[in-house]
Formats: structure tokens, sequence, C-alpha cells
């Protein structure tokens, strides 16, 4: 959300798969960073993989949808940024993937507002529908640059106004339809 899907194709960064939390974690404030940052996404979780998908098909991967929190050590990728380095360390490590429960696709792809909240104060807010790349799109792409496998999770992109999360924060992700992710800093 936010680029010109016209002028640049959608990105993509990794998480190691220990970096996957269940909501209602209780995690420690990750080391090496003084800003740690919410990022409210769409999560897609594959029941199928492939390379080389076309849009028009890449839906037949999906096995279902998760609100999801990609946790990001926003210092870190700023210095990575500046020294024209890989984000990994900013983006993966332990706990910084919070996924809530996961509801089929056959029960349908979510629509409707995507939210995130601190500590009960609303830090995000916009539609799905107002995505850049559609989830067809963003399978297709990622599809063509590395083999996809069931069990991947894709996170789709986050909405204006990611910000800190401090320790004892509560931060919870909300998408209509979904159970919430939510995580809990100590």
């Amino acid at each position: 959300m936010g680029h010109d899907p016209n002028a640049e194709p959608p990105f993509f960064f990794t998480k190691p798969a220990d970096a996957v939390v269940d909501s209602g974690a209780t995690i420690a404030y990750p080391p090496a960073t003084a800003d740690l940052q919410h990022e409210a996404e769409l999560v897609v979780a594959l029941g199928a993989g492939g390379a080389n998908m076309p849009e028009a098909r890449a839906l037949t991967l999906v096995w279902g949808y998760a609100a999801g929190n990609d946790l990001t050590r926003r210092d870190l990728q700023a210095a990575a940024k500046a020294a024209r380095r890989p984000w990994d360390m900013s983006k993966g490590f332990d706990n910084s993937a919070v996924v809530g429960a996961l509801r089929p696709a056959s029960a349908g792809a979510p629509t409707g507002r995507i939210r995130c909240r601190v500590d009960g104060a609303l830090r995000q807010e916009a539609d799905l529908a107002e995505m850049i790349w559609s989830v067809p799109a963003i399978i297709a792409c990622l599809s063509g640059l590395v083999t996809l496998a069931p069990g991947d999770l894709i996170f789709t992109g986050t909405p204006a106004g990611v910000g800190p999360i401090a320790r004892g924060q509560t931060c919870t992700v909300e998408i209509n339809g979904l159970a919430p992710a939510t995580v809990h800093l100590t």
C-alpha cells in the first residue's frame, strides 16, 4: 500500500520459519533495536506450490488467510538501506511474524478494513481494496522469482501509519472476518 503499481513491481524479503509466532503470544522486546515497529498486513497461506503461476491461476495455490503483524526493527532497516545492504536482520528475527488463526480460502477472500491498535489506540486503518497489488498479482510475481511451496506465508503489505511499539504494550491487527493477530511485548 502506498506505491504506484505502474512505476514499480512489488518487492520481497524473507523471514525464517521460526519468526512465526501465534496470536496471543507474549514476546520479549527484540535485541539490537530501540525502534521496534508494527506493520498490519493480510497474510496469505499457501496450500499448494508452484513456479511461474499466471495471475489468473494464482489463487488456486491459496489455502487460507490471516491477520498478521510484520514486526520491524526500523532503526536496523534504516541503517541497512543507507548502506545499501540487505534488510534481513531488520525483518527476519525471532518472533517477528505475528499471525492470527488461519481461515480457509473456501470461506472467501477477506474484504473490508484492516486496522492496527496499540493498547487500544488506532494506529493504522485502511481498506483491503486499497492494496496496490492484488493477492493474485503478488503470488504471480513472487512465483516468477522463486518456487512457492505449501505452507508458505505471504505478507502482502501494510497501510500508512506504521509506528513504534514499546515494552509493556499490546499490539493487535484486525481484518474484517478474520481472527486478530495480537502480541504483547515484555
